[in-house]
């Protein structure tokens, strides 16, 4: 008899999980989206039509559908509120990702035993530790209540089933890519085990209007790992940011149907724990009784929030033909635009053959271009070895033609360095309303910027002799 041949129904197709290209045959890269080990056999759906059926719900007027349900209730830590929109929303699920040890597991432990209550249970499900490490963290922070409950699962029925004996009214996991379900093919952590809990959760969190926490993991690129489509199943995705050598740390709002996406929560890791700080601009500052040459203060935009930052440059004869140009806390090729423009446009050209080292002090990270001006005054203030003036802050962006250009939200800039006692600013034309008992100057150029630096004692440069 002759062998059957498979027809184009039988035959098995390869599909990429990530962006949907198709292929007959296995690729280790799906050449579409270049991303690996996406590419999977999926069978030929058969043609079928779908019946109406009986509805669970009727549809009703959007007036008249009941928004009381959705409330937000609060976390209890006012910095995370302030990202979330408020507060945790009934049935919402949040994404949470972060780098290891930045400290996810520390801040969703204080939100825990914060948000417990008499009527909110809290139930705070770890895979990547066991009940007694999590305990000593809660020891440790001052994380303890009645109304916690704790457990250490990595089966997904074993997590649903806690859900069905503590019935809580927020759940954290932590982390979604330790737990796997037996019914999936695959290790924890791959694509389609993590659909699979992420899909299980949310449908246990909308049908009981349970807010859900889940911690997630990020590549090497700094992405949250696991599929795509983690990222739009969830109502919420915010990132935890920060440097592990300092003690600042950011969430940022990447995605909210509950609230605003340009919200930054900022917090300060200690040994004690973490907390929120309402006013972080005193960890960008340096106080000191004197000005210091090669220091200027800008205002940034943290999302909404405005933060005062300080710059610092130095300057220094260098050994090497080559000098030396390193940068913290600043973007390396905005520094080397501004030293640019200080040789071309501002006639300094002292700065070519010396080494300069530039930065910006507790850790915070200067991208946007509101800091270009700060960024070239400081370098100018340290090639001259001559200190800006006091309670100055210098606010906008440099073009490469010199000119000084408008930057977003100076009003709000301004009224921040006025309340923290600054009395004099550096802006580009048209600040609109000035606070009161502030001088502000407009600078069209960086000729017009340079002139804030006093004529006293000044390096000679190599020219000079």
């Amino acid at each position: 008899m002759a062998a059957r041949t498979k027809t184009a129904k039988d035959r098995p197709s390869y599909r990429c999980t990530e962006c949907g290209w198709q292929t007959a045959k296995w690729l280790g890269r799906c050449p579409e989206c270049q991303a690996w080990g996406t590419v999977e056999e999926y069978g030929a759906p058969a043609v079928r039509t779908t019946a109406a059926g009986r509805v669970s719900t009727a549809a009703l007027p959007i007036a008249q559908v009941d928004g009381r349900q959705a409330t937000a209730r609060t976390t209890g830590v006012d910095e995370l509120d302030r990202v979330l929109g408020g507060g945790l929303v009934p049935g919402a699920v949040v994404l949470l990702a972060g780098e290891p040890g930045v400290g996810k597991s520390t801040l969703l432990l204080d939100v825990a035993a914060k948000a417990a209550s008499d009527q909110h249970r809290t139930l705070y499900v770890t895979g990547e530790e066991s009940a007694s490490q999590v305990r000593l963290r809660a020891d440790r922070i001052n994380a303890l209540s009645d109304h916690l409950y704790l457990a250490a699962e990595t089966d997904l029925s074993a997590v649903l089933g806690h859900l069905d004996e503590v019935k809580p009214s927020l759940l954290i996991l932590d982390s979604v890519q330790t737990v796997a379900s037996p019914e999936i093919d695959g290790a924890p952590g791959g694509m389609a085990q993590v659909r699979e809990v992420a899909g299980a959760l949310i449908r246990a969190s909308k049908e009981r209007g349970m807010s859900t926490l889940l911690v997630g993991h990020v590549t090497k690129d700094g992405a949250i790992a696991g599929p795509r489509l983690l990222e739009h199943l969830v109502d919420v995705v915010l990132h935890f940011e920060g440097d592990r050598h300092a003690r600042l740390r950011l969430v940022r709002g990447v995605k909210n149907r509950y609230g605003a996406t340009d919200e930054v929560g900022c917090f300060e890791l200690h040994d004690e724990g973490i907390t929120g700080l309402a006013d972080p601009s005193g960890l960008f500052l340096t106080r000191r009784d004197t000005a210091v040459p090669g220091t200027c203060l800008t205002v940034t935009l943290e999302g909404r929030r405005p933060l005062v930052a300080e710059v610092q440059a130095l300057t220094v004869d260098s050994q090497i033909p080559s000098p030396r140009r390193t940068t913290s806390g600043l973007e390396t090729s905005r520094v080397s635009m501004m030293l640019a423009v200080l040789e071309q446009r501002g006639r300094i050209s002292a700065l070519g053959k010396r080494d300069i080292y530039s930065a910006t002090v507790g850790g915070v990270k200067l991208s946007e271009p509101a800091a270009d001006l700060a960024i070239a005054l400081a370098l100018a203030s340290a090639a001259s070895d001559t200190p800006l003036p006091k309670n100055l802050v210098a606010i906008g962006e440099v073009g490469l033609a010199g000119e000084v250009r408008r930057v977003t939200g100076v009003q709000r800039r301004l009224a921040e360095a006025h309340r923290l006692g600054f009395t004099h600013a550096l802006v580009p034309a048209d600040p609109g309303k000035v606070p009161a008992g502030m001088k502000v100057t407009e600078v069209a150029d960086m000729g017009d910027a340079l002139r804030v630096l006093p004529r006293g004692r000044r390096t000679r440069t190599p020219e000079e002799g």
